[in-house]
């Protein structure tokens, strides 16, 4: 196994740092990296905000009630852009362009391209002995995040990843079967691996070290798609000029 492959299955989020900065060199590297992901027909559809003042990190803090969200070695934030391809354009040109920007394709494309080059940073960092959280949850008020980020017109905040050096060490957290994920040829039914995977899990939350409890994947899910969440999304999104069509 090549140190590659050690490093994506040694994956575990970090929610806690040392207050150590990363270096100049450490966030241009992984800014490098993120950048070598591929993307659909060269769009390159996203822009990465490094957040380096205390307050605006303060703020996306309070939006995702972590406080890893500020005490870590440097945040970025990922953002769907197809605001770049616009500033070239003539006012007849923008608007024929509208169509093809706005349509949930090239939303997709955007959010896609944005979540390879997130990737791409995140296996970089872990590389170089750092650790990484995504957080998602600043979409909980996604509109003061575009505000606190100043960002245009057909451009949005799409998640956070907080990198630094840990300073602790989680139990890796257990994923879904191979047999739940992946399928030859066709979709499959796949209940029992789930079922046995329930097992697994219930185990990894009665035994590790902190936040012990008696739970399954399932219940969680049912849990949490049962009750509305971040409903607001959709019209901010649309707004924004994307996912209209």
């Amino acid at each position: 196994m090549n140190q590659v492959i050690e490093t994506i299955l040694d994956h575990r989020s970090i929610r806690k740092f040392k207050d150590i900065p990363l270096t100049e060199d450490q966030i241009s590297t992984i800014i490098e990296a993120s950048q070598q992901a591929s993307t659909s027909s060269y769009m390159m559809a996203y822009s990465i905000i490094g957040v380096t003042e205390q307050h605006k990190k303060e703020a996306l803090a309070e939006v995702s009630g972590q406080n890893y969200v500020k005490d870590n070695g440097h945040l970025l934030v990922f953002c769907a852009d197809f605001h770049r391809v616009t500033i070239k354009a003539s006012d007849e040109e923008y608007e024929d362009m509208l169509p093809n920007i706005e349509n949930s394709e090239h939303f997709l494309v955007s959010a896609i391209d944005a979540a390879l080059a997130a990737q791409n940073a995140a296996l970089a960092a872990e590389s170089m002995g750092l650790g990484i959280c995504y957080i998602g949850s600043l979409r909980n008020n996604i509109e003061k995040v575009d505000q606190v980020l100043s960002l245009p017109k057909h451009v949005i905040p799409l998640f956070g990843l907080v990198i630094g050096t840990p300073d602790h060490r989680p139990d890796r957290k257990p994923r879904l079967p191979k047999e739940a994920v992946y399928f030859e040829n066709e979709y499959k039914s796949y209940e029992e691996p789930l079922e046995t995977f329930n097992s697994t899990i219930a185990a990894y939350y009665l035994n590790r070290g902190s936040n012990n409890r008696t739970d399954s994947w399932t219940d969680q899910m049912l849990r949490r798609f049962t009750h509305p969440m971040r409903m607001d999304v959709t019209e901010f999104v649309q707004r924004k000029g994307f996912n209209k069509r």
